[in-house]
């Protein structure tokens, strides 16, 4: 029928047979999601994501043979890769960070409500991270903290000198990154449309040289901090 889209395709990659069942009930259950694929480990996954090309791909953090860092790594070197949704029991925030950093498209803890996957799920598709404030508080903790490489290696003045390249209005928007919030949550607190927040990212990105909201609120804290 003219009109209809075709549903979200989504492969899930995690080591827990219970988990992936779950996460296979939630897809399962929406018309607008389909489950393509299962894998149990990074090394499986590369050659069902191969095959079934899918749109999103969840990524459990810890696997054997090959974990999902690694995975994720790979996953984002093709031509066209899948957008990658992290999952997490938060008892690794450095190798989540370490696949934000490497592209993923977000996170989120394996105990998050269904519905809120679902719609973890379809925001990744659209392109749009998954960064809770609560889940970003704990990535950033995780980088910053004592003993932390980017601890060691960040600098006040260097960090306000990167964010110096930005206008006024996408320094607001770097600060509402760095506190978690949305694409929807930063308009309102600005004032302006959606799509002028997606444009002021995609510039702030663009000028700093960054690939993802974690590595913008990173650069923030620091110059903050």
């Amino acid at each position: 029928m003219t009109g209809e889209r075709e549903p979200v395709r989504v492969v899930v990659v995690d080591d827990d047979p219970l988990v992936r069942m779950a996460l296979r009930l939630v897809i399962d259950g929406e018309p607008d999601l389909a489950l393509v694929g299962e894998a149990a480990d990074g090394v499986t996954a590369i050659a069902v994501v191969e095959e079934r090309r899918p749109d999103v791909v969840l990524v459990d953090v810890r696997m054997p043979r090959r974990d999902g860092l690694d995975t994720t790594r790979e996953f984002l070197t093709w031509p066209v890769p899948p957008r990658v949704l992290v999952l997490t029991t938060f008892d690794s925030d450095d190798l989540v960070l370490g696949a934000l950093r490497a592209g993923a498209h977000g996170f989120v803890v394996k105990d998050t409500p269904p519905a809120r996957i679902v719609e973890a799920v379809r925001s990744v598709a659209r392109g749009d991270p998954v960064l809770s404030p609560a889940a970003m508080a704990r990535v950033i903790a995780a980088a910053t903290g004592p003993g932390s490489a980017d601890a060691r290696g960040s600098s006040r003045e260097a960090a306000r000198r990167r964010l110096a390249v930005l206008t006024e209005r996408e320094l607001d928007t770097a600060r509402a990154v760095a506190d978690g919030l949305g694409n929807s949550e930063i308009a309102a607190r600005l004032h302006v449309s959606v799509a002028t927040v997606k444009a002021h990212i995609g510039s702030v990105f663009a000028k700093l040289g960054l690939e993802n909201r974690v590595r913008v609120a990173l650069l923030v804290r620091d110059a903050e901090g």
